[in-house]
């Protein structure tokens, strides 16, 4: 098991499913921070998503079906090309980004790839080129069990509903719920 810790502690057991979140730099509205103590761990995460999902301020740049789009063929890339995971969900929503993965290699390596090549590509494509993309680390959980895997699963590819932006989440164009991912071989 990898063990290691930034401001946040990070754990990744090999062959187990990890759940990963990521946001884009300056995504949080200033000074909104949450007692320590006051929340546990799983409910911090959930209300600190659910501010990225109906955040109206700060960089929404993978709203942008281009950027969405190159963060989409990064993560599809990292497992049919590279094979560095199992991909079992995702959603690329206008502020970050869930991931449900099974790593094949370690997870600091496949991060830094898959952060560092969208960063690259959408600064490009925006011309923001030298400028922080992505927020400097990445949330994850290791999946306990089964029922959390399907938990988290559902949690990942209902987010856009959750959000508001469509009613089902087959709708979503930026998901592995999403019509057009499901037709795509792999």
């Amino acid at each position: 098991m990898l063990s290691y810790r930034r401001r946040l502690p990070h754990q990744h057991a090999d062959e187990q499913p990890l759940f990963l979140t990521w946001r884009l730099y300056g995504s949080l509205p200033p000074h909104r921070f949450f007692r320590t103590g006051s929340l546990s761990a799983g409910k911090a995460f959930v209300a600190m998503d659910r501010l990225l999902d109906h955040a109206r301020t700060g960089p929404l740049y993978l709203a942008r079906p281009e950027i969405a789009g190159l963060v989409v063929e990064a993560i599809v890339e990292g497992r049919d090309t590279l094979g560095h995971y199992d991909l079992h969900a995702f959603v690329v929503m206008a502020n970050h980004v869930h991931l449900l993965i099974t790593a094949k290699t370690p997870v600091p390596k496949l991060l830094q790839r898959l952060k560092g090549t969208t960063a690259r590509r959408a600064n490009e494509s925006l011309r923001l080129t030298g400028r922080p993309f992505w927020q400097e680390e990445s949330y994850d959980r290791w999946v306990r069990d089964e029922r959390e895997f399907q938990r988290i699963r559902a949690y990942v590819e209902e987010n856009p509903v959750r959000a508001g932006l469509v009613a089902a989440p087959e709708d979503y164009p930026w998901s592995s719920a999403s019509r057009s991912f499901r037709r795509q071989p792999g």
